[in-house]
This record gives C-alpha cells, sequence and structure tokens, in this order.
C-alpha cells in the first residue's frame, strides 16, 4: 500500500529538551494516496460504526475523487501526550491529570500503538521519546513538580515536528490544560500553521475551573481554532477530576475511527489543498483534517 506518510522508527535521542529531539532531518514524500482519517457522529454526538466506502465522500478544492483504500478496522496510532505543567496545576489537580494519563497510555491503548509524553510549563519538555507498547509509560509522570507560566502553542509546534519520525500513519496528539496561554513566543496564527502541515488529529481538553483567576482561565475558543483544522474536537471539563472520563472518550474514538485513501487528480505542487470527507446519509457528520500541503519530492 502507497502511503502518504512513510512511518519511520528512529533512534531519538536521549531525554531532552523537544527541540534538540527534532533537529533531526525530516522527510518528505510524493503524495500518492492521500491518507484521511476519519470520525462519524450523529447529530447527538454518538460515533457511528459499521459504514462502508461508498458511504463516503471525499472532496480535494471541491473536486470529488476516487476512494481507493478504505478500512474500518483499528490501524495502530502514533500518539503524543501534552501535559499542562504550569503552576496553576499544583496539589490535586496534578495528581488527577497523572493518573488520567497513567490510565489513557496504561488501559485504553493498544500494544501496537505508539506514544511521547511531554509536559510544558513556559518551554515544552519531553518526558518519554516515542515508546511501544504504550503501558511502558504508566508512571512516566511521577514526581512532576508544576511551576511557571503556560506555553499551550510553543508546546503543540514543537512536538509536531516529532511525528515526522513517527511508526504509523494513523498520528494524534491529545492536550491537556487549565490555562491560557501566556508564555509562548508564538502566536496563535503560527501554531495553527505548523498545525495545518501535520496530519495529526488534535484533541484538547480544557479544564475550565471556576475558581481561576479569569485573566489565566483556558479559553476553549482559542484550541478549538486548533482542533477543528485538524478533524479533533475540544472538550471543555470543569475539574481535573473530569479527565478520566474525557480521555475515555478520546480513546473510544480512537477505536472507531475510518481511514480513507485516494489518488489525486492533480501532480504534487506543494500548495495547499482543502479537503472535505463526506457521509451521503446526510443525518451523520464526518470530521477529518481540513486539507494538506501536496509536497513533491525532494531531490
Amino acid at each position: 500500500m502507497t502511503l502518504t506518510r512513510l512511518g519511520v522508527v528512529a533512534g531519538l535521542c536521549a531525554l531532552g529538551t523537544i527541540a534538540v529531539l527534532a533537529q533531526t532531518a525530516s522527510f518528505r514524500a510524493r503524495v500518492d494516496v492521500v491518507e484521511v482519517t476519519v470520525a462519524v457522529t450523529d447529530n447527538t454526538g454518538r460515533l457511528i460504526t459499521g459504514l462502508g466506502k461508498d458511504d463516503f465522500q471525499v472532496f480535494e478544492d471541491g473536486v470529488e475523487q476516487t476512494i481507493t483504500q478504505f478500512t474500518d478496522q483499528r490501524v495502530p496510532v502514533s500518539l503524543g501526550v501534552l501535559l499542562d505543567a504550569s503552576d496553576s496545576m499544583r496539589g490535586q489537580p496534578v495528581a488527577d491529570a497523572r493518573s488520567a494519563v497513567d490510565r489513557f497510555v496504561g488501559e485504553l491503548l493498544m500494544p501496537s500503538d505508539e506514544v511521547f509524553v511531554a509536559t510544558f510549563n513556559h518551554r515544552p519538555r519531553l518526558a518519554s521519546k516515542w515508546t511501544t507498547p504504550p503501558e511502558k509509560l504508566t508512571n512516566v509522570l511521577e514526581g512532576l513538580k508544576p511551576s511557571g507560566g503556560t506555553a499551550i502553542y510553543d508546546a503543540i509546534a514543537e512536538t509536531a515536528k516529532l511525528f515526522d519520525r513517527r511508526m504509523h500513519v494513523r498520528a494524534a496528539t491529545l492536550v491537556i490544560s487549565d490555562g491560557a496561554d501566556t508564555a509562548s513566543d508564538r502566536s496563535l496564527y503560527q501554531t495553527v500553521e505548523v498545525v495545518r502541515r501535520s496530519d495529526a488529529f488534535v484533541y484538547a481538553i480544557a479544564i475550565d475551573s471556576p475558581d481561576s483567576r479569569e485573566s489565566t482561565r483556558v479559553n476553549p475558543e482559542t484550541l478549538r481554532e486548533i482542533t477543528g483544522l485538524t478533524g479533533g474536537y475540544t472538550e471543555v471539563v470543569h475539574s481535573a477530576a473530569d479527565l478520566g472520563p474525557a480521555t475515555s472518550r478520546i480513546a473510544d474514538e480512537l477505536n472507531k475511527q475510518y481511514m480513507i485513501g485516494y489518488s489525486s487528480t492533480r501532480p504534487p505542487d506543494g500548495q495547499w489543498r482543502p479537503l472535505r470527507v463526506r457521509v451521503r446519509q446526510g443525518e451523520y457528520f464526518a470530521r477529518a483534517r481540513r486539507g494538506y500541503f501536496a509536497e513533491a519530492i525532494s531531490k
């Protein structure tokens, strides 16, 4: 099977900053088959399974494409977990977050999946490089001591580089934060530009505690600008104690996604191409990335 992105297992350096780990040269592949991950829900948000290839339509820049590859079976995923470790997460919030992450990697993912875990305050830090099986990362955040500001945008942008060296075609990022961005060097716009070049779903869990200071409370709308572009979503919870059920819902979606592929009718030109996936049955809704850059082979 020809894939848009070729998974490569690479020896990442010993634990250190994400910026150092991401300095290895990335690769670009010619777009022969465009692979698109799709989640389907009804109007209540319930995930829909059991659909076939003929139930889907995919449009590139408004032109319908012929679907040549399709599976409704769960395929392995390369997933990054980004946890807010700023000062506002001190005490019970970080304890609840660690428990949710431990259960997520230890119980809710599959042994064939690969995961990295990173934390962020005023800068992102890698807690563990790509690891298989995910259960090896249980307790990887033990001893985490929150401090400093919140640099969500920098964390998302820096860790996006790690997906260039992932093992699997299907990819996702989970961001957990309880605060607005207060420390990033990048703007929201710059972060969106980085995300546009990635094919990973981005999920965000925003902890919007009513006890937080108004000036630093998490801003779900800015997170939705990022997650919606990728096909993921932002869920708002009211305390870190709600992270367990929220991460379970994300794991359930990862188990019930479809993958479709098509050969573009246009040669690669390096330009952004809008994508839209539609389910022929009108009462169902498809979530997928909104576009991709059709990169040519680097010579």
